[in-house]
Protein backbone atom coordinates (compact mmCIF):
# COMPACT_ATOMS: atom_id res chain seq x y z
CA UNK A 1 0.00 0.00 0.00
CA UNK A 2 2.86 2.38 0.88
CA UNK A 3 4.55 1.68 -2.47
CA UNK A 4 1.29 2.44 -4.32
CA UNK A 5 0.83 5.71 -2.41
CA UNK A 6 4.41 6.72 -3.17
CA UNK A 7 3.86 6.02 -6.86
CA UNK A 8 0.61 8.02 -7.00
CA UNK A 9 1.66 10.99 -4.84
CA UNK A 10 5.38 11.29 -5.63
CA UNK A 11 6.80 9.28 -8.55
CA UNK A 12 4.03 9.83 -11.13
CA UNK A 13 3.66 13.62 -10.50
CA UNK A 14 7.46 13.96 -10.64
CA UNK A 15 7.66 12.14 -13.97
CA UNK A 16 4.74 14.14 -15.41
CA UNK A 17 6.30 17.51 -14.46
CA UNK A 18 9.78 16.45 -15.59
CA UNK A 19 8.44 15.14 -18.90
CA UNK A 20 6.57 18.43 -19.49
CA UNK A 21 9.70 20.50 -18.88
CA UNK A 22 11.84 18.18 -21.01
CA UNK A 23 9.26 18.43 -23.80
CA UNK A 24 9.43 22.24 -23.62
CA UNK A 25 13.24 22.11 -23.71
CA UNK A 26 13.45 19.72 -26.66
CA UNK A 27 10.66 21.57 -28.48
CA UNK A 28 12.92 24.63 -28.43
CA UNK A 29 15.70 22.66 -30.16
CA UNK A 30 13.18 21.11 -32.57
CA UNK A 31 11.62 24.44 -33.55
CA UNK A 32 15.00 26.12 -34.11
CA UNK A 33 16.28 23.14 -36.12
CA UNK A 34 13.23 23.14 -38.39
CA UNK A 35 13.48 26.92 -38.85
CA UNK A 36 17.09 26.53 -39.96
CA UNK A 37 16.40 23.70 -42.39
CA UNK A 38 17.84 20.87 -40.28
CA UNK A 39 16.12 17.50 -40.48
CA UNK A 40 15.09 16.13 -37.06
CA UNK A 41 15.19 12.34 -37.05
CA UNK A 42 14.01 11.62 -33.48
CA UNK A 43 12.14 13.57 -30.79
CA UNK A 44 12.21 11.43 -27.64
CA UNK A 45 10.84 11.90 -24.15
CA UNK A 46 12.99 9.54 -22.09
CA UNK A 47 15.86 7.26 -22.97
CA UNK A 48 16.23 3.58 -23.79
CA UNK A 49 13.78 1.31 -25.67
CA UNK A 50 10.76 2.94 -27.28
CA UNK A 51 7.43 2.39 -25.51
CA UNK A 52 5.29 3.97 -28.24
CA UNK A 53 5.68 6.55 -30.99
CA UNK A 54 4.69 7.80 -34.43
CA UNK A 55 6.18 9.49 -37.51
CA UNK A 56 5.15 12.95 -38.70
CA UNK A 57 4.91 13.98 -42.36
CA UNK A 58 8.52 15.22 -42.40
CA UNK A 59 10.01 11.96 -41.19
CA UNK A 60 10.57 12.78 -37.51
CA UNK A 61 9.99 9.89 -35.12
CA UNK A 62 8.15 11.18 -32.04
CA UNK A 63 8.40 8.68 -29.21
CA UNK A 64 8.17 8.02 -25.49
CA UNK A 65 10.97 5.81 -24.18
CA UNK A 66 11.23 3.46 -21.22
CA UNK A 67 13.39 5.63 -18.91
CA UNK A 68 11.51 8.94 -18.54
CA UNK A 69 14.33 10.89 -16.85
CA UNK A 70 15.13 13.32 -19.63
CA UNK A 71 14.89 13.37 -23.40
CA UNK A 72 16.63 14.36 -26.59
CA UNK A 73 16.27 15.53 -30.16
CA UNK A 74 18.53 13.68 -32.61
CA UNK A 75 19.22 15.65 -35.76
CA UNK A 76 20.51 14.61 -39.15
CA UNK A 77 24.31 14.09 -38.81
CA UNK A 78 24.14 13.41 -35.03
CA UNK A 79 25.86 10.29 -33.75
CA UNK A 80 23.91 10.05 -30.49
CA UNK A 81 21.58 11.85 -28.09
CA UNK A 82 24.46 14.10 -26.97
CA UNK A 83 24.64 15.52 -30.55
CA UNK A 84 28.18 14.38 -31.25
CA UNK A 85 28.73 14.51 -35.04
CA UNK A 86 28.65 11.18 -36.90
CA UNK A 87 31.83 11.63 -38.93
CA UNK A 88 31.44 8.39 -40.91
CA UNK A 89 27.92 9.32 -41.99
CA UNK A 90 28.92 12.92 -42.73
CA UNK A 91 31.71 11.76 -45.06
CA UNK A 92 29.20 9.84 -47.19
CA UNK A 93 26.54 12.57 -47.50
CA UNK A 94 25.33 13.83 -50.85
CA UNK A 95 24.99 17.55 -51.52
CA UNK A 96 21.22 17.28 -51.02
CA UNK A 97 21.68 15.58 -47.63
CA UNK A 98 24.17 18.25 -46.54
CA UNK A 99 21.41 20.83 -46.90
CA UNK A 100 19.53 19.08 -44.04
CA UNK A 101 22.57 18.32 -41.89
CA UNK A 102 23.24 20.14 -38.61
CA UNK A 103 26.98 19.68 -39.15
CA UNK A 104 26.89 21.67 -42.41
CA UNK A 105 24.95 24.66 -41.07
CA UNK A 106 26.78 27.90 -40.24
CA UNK A 107 28.22 28.24 -36.75
CA UNK A 108 25.63 30.90 -35.87
CA UNK A 109 22.78 28.62 -36.95
CA UNK A 110 24.17 25.86 -34.74
CA UNK A 111 24.48 28.33 -31.85
CA UNK A 112 20.82 29.28 -32.35
CA UNK A 113 19.72 25.62 -32.32
CA UNK A 114 21.74 24.74 -29.21
CA UNK A 115 20.61 27.82 -27.27
CA UNK A 116 16.93 27.33 -28.17
CA UNK A 117 16.38 24.49 -25.67
CA UNK A 118 17.48 26.34 -22.50
CA UNK A 119 15.84 29.55 -23.72
CA UNK A 120 12.56 27.65 -24.20
CA UNK A 121 12.68 26.68 -20.50
CA UNK A 122 13.26 30.32 -19.56
CA UNK A 123 10.41 31.44 -21.82
CA UNK A 124 8.07 28.82 -20.35
CA UNK A 125 8.95 29.96 -16.82
CA UNK A 126 8.45 33.62 -17.78
CA UNK A 127 5.01 32.89 -19.27
CA UNK A 128 3.88 31.06 -16.11
CA UNK A 129 5.29 33.87 -13.95
CA UNK A 130 3.48 36.50 -15.99
CA UNK A 131 0.14 34.73 -15.44
CA UNK A 132 0.80 34.40 -11.72
CA UNK A 133 1.87 38.06 -11.40
CA UNK A 134 -1.38 39.16 -13.03
CA UNK A 135 -3.86 36.88 -11.23
CA UNK A 136 -2.11 35.91 -7.96
CA UNK A 137 0.74 38.32 -7.43
CA UNK A 138 4.52 38.57 -7.57
CA UNK A 139 6.21 37.06 -4.56
CA UNK A 140 8.60 39.51 -2.96
CA UNK A 141 10.46 39.14 0.34
CA UNK A 142 8.53 40.46 3.34
CA UNK A 143 10.08 43.44 5.10
CA UNK A 144 9.61 41.67 8.44
CA UNK A 145 11.29 38.45 9.67
CA UNK A 146 8.50 36.34 8.19
CA UNK A 147 9.14 32.61 7.95
CA UNK A 148 8.64 31.00 4.53
CA UNK A 149 9.31 27.32 3.89
CA UNK A 150 10.68 25.14 6.68
CA UNK A 151 13.12 22.36 5.84
CA UNK A 152 12.27 18.89 7.23
CA UNK A 153 14.28 17.90 10.32
CA UNK A 154 15.70 21.43 10.55
CA UNK A 155 16.15 23.42 13.77
CA UNK A 156 13.01 25.40 12.92
CA UNK A 157 10.96 22.24 12.36
CA UNK A 158 12.18 20.65 15.60
CA UNK A 159 11.36 23.84 17.55
CA UNK A 160 7.81 24.05 16.19
CA UNK A 161 8.15 27.11 13.95
CA UNK A 162 5.60 27.32 11.12
CA UNK A 163 5.35 29.04 7.77
CA UNK A 164 4.02 32.64 8.07
CA UNK A 165 5.29 33.01 11.66
CA UNK A 166 6.86 36.45 12.18
CA UNK A 167 9.88 36.55 14.50
CA UNK A 168 9.78 39.66 16.71
CA UNK A 169 12.45 38.99 19.34
CA UNK A 170 15.41 36.66 19.95
CA UNK A 171 16.84 36.53 23.47
CA UNK A 172 15.21 39.89 24.21
CA UNK A 173 16.66 41.65 21.15
CA UNK A 174 14.16 43.18 18.74
CA UNK A 175 14.10 41.59 15.28
CA UNK A 176 13.05 44.04 12.58
CA UNK A 177 14.08 42.15 9.44
CA UNK A 178 14.84 38.64 8.23
CA UNK A 179 18.52 39.60 8.05
CA UNK A 180 18.49 40.47 11.79
CA UNK A 181 17.24 36.96 12.56
CA UNK A 182 19.69 35.34 10.11
CA UNK A 183 22.66 37.14 11.71
CA UNK A 184 21.76 36.16 15.28
CA UNK A 185 21.12 32.53 14.37
CA UNK A 186 24.34 32.34 12.37
CA UNK A 187 26.36 33.63 15.33
CA UNK A 188 24.91 31.10 17.80
CA UNK A 189 25.41 27.53 16.49
CA UNK A 190 24.21 24.90 18.95
CA UNK A 191 23.06 27.47 21.55
CA UNK A 192 19.49 27.65 22.81
CA UNK A 193 17.74 30.84 21.73
CA UNK A 194 14.41 32.21 22.95
CA UNK A 195 12.20 33.27 20.02
CA UNK A 196 9.16 35.49 20.49
CA UNK A 197 6.97 35.18 17.41
CA UNK A 198 3.65 36.43 16.11
CA UNK A 199 1.43 33.57 14.93
CA UNK A 200 -2.00 34.55 13.62
CA UNK A 201 -1.86 37.80 15.66
CA UNK A 202 -1.03 35.91 18.86
CA UNK A 203 2.36 36.12 20.67
CA UNK A 204 4.18 32.82 21.23
CA UNK A 205 7.53 31.92 22.82
CA UNK A 206 9.64 29.04 21.48
CA UNK A 207 13.05 27.60 22.35
CA UNK A 208 15.22 27.13 19.24
CA UNK A 209 18.67 25.52 18.97
CA UNK A 210 20.35 26.42 15.64
CA UNK A 211 21.99 23.44 13.99
CA UNK A 212 25.74 23.58 13.51
CA UNK A 213 27.03 23.78 9.93
CA UNK A 214 30.48 24.16 8.42
CA UNK A 215 31.35 27.02 6.07
CA UNK A 216 35.03 26.61 5.34
CA UNK A 217 36.79 26.86 8.71
CA UNK A 218 33.79 28.49 10.39
CA UNK A 219 31.01 26.80 12.35
CA UNK A 220 27.75 28.69 11.89
CA UNK A 221 24.16 28.31 13.04
CA UNK A 222 21.40 27.24 10.69
CA UNK A 223 17.65 27.59 11.22
CA UNK A 224 16.51 25.82 8.04
CA UNK A 225 13.94 28.31 6.76
CA UNK A 226 13.44 30.54 3.75
CA UNK A 227 12.46 34.20 3.80
CA UNK A 228 8.69 34.63 3.88
CA UNK A 229 7.02 36.51 1.05
CA UNK A 230 4.04 38.72 0.23
CA UNK A 231 2.16 38.81 -3.11
CA UNK A 232 1.81 41.99 -5.20
CA UNK A 233 -0.34 41.90 -8.36
CA UNK A 234 0.74 43.67 -11.56
CA UNK A 235 -1.29 44.86 -14.58
CA UNK A 236 -1.06 42.88 -17.80
CA UNK A 237 1.16 45.46 -19.54
CA UNK A 238 3.92 45.38 -16.88
CA UNK A 239 3.73 41.80 -15.57
CA UNK A 240 5.93 40.34 -18.40
CA UNK A 241 8.74 42.78 -17.57
CA UNK A 242 8.70 41.81 -13.88
CA UNK A 243 8.72 38.14 -14.91
CA UNK A 244 11.71 38.58 -17.24
CA UNK A 245 13.56 40.58 -14.60
CA UNK A 246 13.03 37.80 -12.05
CA UNK A 247 14.36 35.24 -14.56
CA UNK A 248 17.52 37.34 -14.87
CA UNK A 249 17.79 37.65 -11.09
CA UNK A 250 17.47 33.88 -10.73
CA UNK A 251 20.33 33.40 -13.22
CA UNK A 252 22.53 35.92 -11.41
CA UNK A 253 21.87 34.30 -8.02
CA UNK A 254 22.55 30.84 -9.46
CA UNK A 255 25.96 31.99 -10.74
CA UNK A 256 26.72 33.53 -7.34
CA UNK A 257 25.76 30.26 -5.59
CA UNK A 258 28.05 28.23 -7.87
CA UNK A 259 30.90 30.63 -7.10
CA UNK A 260 30.26 30.34 -3.36
CA UNK A 261 30.24 26.52 -3.57
CA UNK A 262 33.50 26.46 -5.57
CA UNK A 263 35.20 28.79 -3.07
CA UNK A 264 33.88 26.90 -0.04
CA UNK A 265 31.68 29.77 1.16
CA UNK A 266 28.53 27.72 0.68
CA UNK A 267 27.79 24.10 1.57
CA UNK A 268 26.95 21.47 -1.06
CA UNK A 269 24.30 19.97 1.24
CA UNK A 270 21.55 21.77 -0.66
CA UNK A 271 22.30 20.00 -3.97
CA UNK A 272 19.47 17.64 -4.89
CA UNK A 273 19.21 14.89 -7.48
CA UNK A 274 16.22 13.01 -8.89
CA UNK A 275 15.29 11.48 -5.52
CA UNK A 276 15.29 14.83 -3.74
CA UNK A 277 13.32 16.55 -6.50
CA UNK A 278 10.81 13.68 -6.57
CA UNK A 279 10.38 13.99 -2.79
CA UNK A 280 9.81 17.76 -3.11
CA UNK A 281 7.29 17.09 -5.89
CA UNK A 282 5.31 14.79 -3.60
CA UNK A 283 5.23 17.48 -0.90
CA UNK A 284 4.28 20.26 -3.35
CA UNK A 285 1.43 18.20 -4.84
CA UNK A 286 -0.30 18.25 -1.44
CA UNK A 287 -0.46 22.07 -1.56
CA UNK A 288 -2.40 24.62 -3.59
CA UNK A 289 -2.21 24.65 -7.38
CA UNK A 290 -0.31 27.94 -7.35
CA UNK A 291 2.47 26.19 -5.38
CA UNK A 292 2.65 23.53 -8.11
CA UNK A 293 3.03 26.30 -10.72
CA UNK A 294 5.80 27.95 -8.70
CA UNK A 295 7.55 24.59 -8.46
CA UNK A 296 7.31 24.14 -12.24
CA UNK A 297 8.80 27.62 -12.69
CA UNK A 298 11.65 26.78 -10.33
CA UNK A 299 12.45 23.49 -12.09
CA UNK A 300 12.15 25.01 -15.57
CA UNK A 301 14.60 27.79 -14.68
CA UNK A 302 16.99 25.28 -13.15
CA UNK A 303 16.80 23.04 -16.22
CA UNK A 304 17.48 25.99 -18.51
CA UNK A 305 20.34 27.29 -16.38
CA UNK A 306 21.98 23.89 -15.93
CA UNK A 307 21.96 23.30 -19.67
CA UNK A 308 23.65 26.65 -20.33
CA UNK A 309 26.67 25.74 -18.21
CA UNK A 310 29.76 25.12 -20.41
CA UNK A 311 29.89 21.39 -19.68
CA UNK A 312 30.36 18.96 -22.60
CA UNK A 313 27.22 16.83 -23.09
CA UNK A 314 25.10 19.85 -22.08
CA UNK A 315 23.91 22.53 -24.51
CA UNK A 316 26.37 24.92 -22.90
CA UNK A 317 29.21 22.60 -23.92
CA UNK A 318 28.11 22.73 -27.56
CA UNK A 319 27.79 26.51 -27.34
CA UNK A 320 31.33 26.73 -25.94
CA UNK A 321 32.72 24.75 -28.90
CA UNK A 322 30.68 26.80 -31.38
CA UNK A 323 31.83 30.15 -29.94
CA UNK A 324 35.44 28.96 -30.06
CA UNK A 325 34.85 27.98 -33.69
CA UNK A 326 33.34 31.41 -34.44
CA UNK A 327 36.38 33.17 -32.93
CA UNK A 328 39.05 30.89 -34.45
CA UNK A 329 37.37 30.48 -37.81
CA UNK A 330 37.60 26.68 -37.63
CA UNK A 331 36.04 23.91 -35.54
CA UNK A 332 37.60 22.40 -32.43
CA UNK A 333 39.40 19.16 -33.35
CA UNK A 334 37.55 15.85 -33.09
CA UNK A 335 40.10 14.55 -30.60
CA UNK A 336 39.71 17.56 -28.29
CA UNK A 337 35.92 17.26 -28.45
CA UNK A 338 36.07 13.54 -27.68
CA UNK A 339 38.26 14.16 -24.62
CA UNK A 340 35.95 16.96 -23.48
CA UNK A 341 32.86 14.74 -23.87
CA UNK A 342 34.49 12.04 -21.73
CA UNK A 343 35.38 14.58 -19.05
CA UNK A 344 31.84 15.99 -19.22
CA UNK A 345 30.31 12.52 -18.96
CA UNK A 346 32.46 11.74 -15.91
CA UNK A 347 31.47 15.03 -14.29
CA UNK A 348 27.75 14.43 -14.91
CA UNK A 349 27.96 10.92 -13.42
CA UNK A 350 29.81 12.31 -10.39
CA UNK A 351 27.19 15.06 -9.98
CA UNK A 352 24.32 12.54 -10.14
CA UNK A 353 25.99 10.20 -7.63
CA UNK A 354 26.89 13.07 -5.28
CA UNK A 355 23.41 14.65 -5.37
CA UNK A 356 21.80 11.23 -4.89
CA UNK A 357 24.03 10.65 -1.85
CA UNK A 358 22.81 14.00 -0.48
CA UNK A 359 19.21 12.98 -1.09
CA UNK A 360 19.64 9.62 0.64
CA UNK A 361 21.41 11.29 3.57
CA UNK A 362 18.60 13.81 4.02
CA UNK A 363 16.03 11.01 3.92
CA UNK A 364 18.12 9.01 6.42
CA UNK A 365 18.03 5.99 4.10
CA UNK A 366 21.71 5.28 4.75
CA UNK A 367 21.13 5.10 8.52
CA UNK A 368 18.16 2.79 7.94
CA UNK A 369 20.23 0.41 5.82
CA UNK A 370 23.08 0.53 8.33
CA UNK A 371 20.74 -0.50 11.11
CA UNK A 372 19.46 -3.42 9.02
CA UNK A 373 22.77 -4.76 7.77
CA UNK A 374 25.17 -3.40 10.39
Amino acid sequence: MYVLQTMVHTVIPFLVILSLLVFVHELGHFWAARRNGVKVEVFSIGFGPEVFGWNDNKGTRWKVSALPLGGYVRMFSDLNAASQPDQERIAQMTEEEKQQSLFHKSVWQRICISAAGPLANYLFAAILMTGLYIFVGQRIPAETAKIGQIMPESAAALAGLRSDDVVQQINGSSIVSFNDMYTLVRENPGKELTFVINRENQPLTLKVIPQEAKEGDLTVGRLGVTHGTIDIKHPIYSAPFYALWDCLKFTSQAFISIGQILTGKKSTEGLSGPIGIATMTGEIMQKEFTEVLWFCIFLSLNLGFLNLLPIPMFDGGHLLFYFIEAIRGKAVSEKAQEIAYRIGFTFVIFLVVFSTWNDLSRLKVLEFLKNIFG
